[in-house]
């Protein structure tokens, strides 16, 4: 992964309202539902439905996003590559836990059962 600075912060600026339409744009284009998209994220960082649409409508950034987030004690069983990158072995937690998401995201659009994304053990 790109582990420089500029790269971290770019991430850590961007806001969670930007890039949410492309998630659901995403999942919705391989048949899978927003419903599921939110199920994803809820089970990652805590936020429902009436948190989620509050974080999108103040424009909040990935950094604040996730330091407000109750991440999942699974979380640490999100493994595998994304943008070419192990998520793992990505050394910046905020950058770390943002390709958590792309990573869950994507899991969703692949079609993997909610049970597997969701590391149910």
């Amino acid at each position: 992964m790109n582990n420089s600075k500029k790269h971290d912060e770019r991430i850590a600026t961007m806001t969670f309202a930007s890039v949410y339409p492309h998630y659901i744009k995403k999942v919705e284009r391989k048949g899978r539902t927003k419903e599921e998209l939110h199920q994803v994220i809820e089970w990652l960082t805590g936020y429902d439905e009436k948190k989620l649409q509050a974080l999108i409508d103040e424009k909040v950034t990935f950094e604040i996003f996730f330091r407000n987030a109750t991440l999942n004690a699974n979380t640490y069983l999100i493994t595998g590559v994304i943008c070419g990158y192990r998520v793992e072995e990505i050394e910046n937690p905020l950058t770390q836990q943002v390709r958590y998401l792309d990573k869950l995201v994507d899991e969703l659009a692949k079609g993997r059962k909610m049970e597997k994304i969701l590391r149910v053990v």
